[in-house]
């Protein structure tokens, strides 16, 4: 690709950055009901034109500040899971705490996301996408959970990694709602504590 082709696409790429980083300004002040597509776009310096051909209107703008937000997670965890992995962690009870660790540190650095997406009121058929990305998170959970040494320990069943899935994000909304990064990093710790009791053999 030439310099010149790749203009346009960079371009766009720095034009949608910039509509969600205003999006989230002022979603997070305003709540989705109250938004004003004219501030997100008079705030990241875009045209009303631009907003649409991008992301189509305001729902689905909110809909692509979740679906960030929920990669930049999946990757925190990712990355906490790997490290552990290449300190020699197999336990899978183990790698599972330092990726809920990641996560929850995650919705703390990013608390104001968080508690607009906890405070509901998003568009229609938001609860069906966050409920969809619940059940990738919950797969992903049990894959990893499942899949540890041999050591002759049952695997975790549906139920328990449904259980402490749930407490994970339970926590994670705890978290974000904390006063200040001390009282949340403590809860974070003591959740984390909990579940590695559970898992111990």
């Amino acid at each position: 690709m030439t310099a010149t082709s790749s203009r346009p696409a960079g371009k766009a790429a720095t034009t949608r950055g910039g509509l969600l980083a205003a999006a989230r300004e002022v979603f997070t002040s305003s709540g989705f009901a109250e938004a004003s597509i004219a501030e997100v776009v008079a705030r990241a310096g875009a045209s009303v034109g631009s907003l649409y051909h991008h992301f189509g209107g305001k729902a689905e703008l909110y809909l692509a500040l979740f679906e960030d937000y929920q990669q930049r997670q999946e990757a925190r965890a990712a990355v906490a899971v790997r490290a552990a992995r290449a300190e020699g962690g197999t336990d899978p009870v183990a790698l599972f705490v330092e990726g809920s660790r990641a996560y929850l540190g995650g919705c703390w650095t990013e608390r104001d996301l968080a508690r607009l997406f906890l405070a509901g009121g998003g568009p229609p058929g938001f609860e069906l996408v966050a409920r969809r990305r619940y059940r990738e998170w919950t797969a992903r959970n049990a894959t990893l959970l499942r899949h540890g040494p041999d050591d002759g320990v049952e695997p975790w069943g549906d139920a328990l990694v449904l259980v402490l899935t749930t407490v994970v994000s339970e926590a994670g909304h705890e978290v974000a709602v904390c006063e200040d990064e001390q009282t949340a990093t403590r809860l974070a710790a003591d959740v984390l504590t909990l579940i590695g009791r559970i898992g111990a053999p």
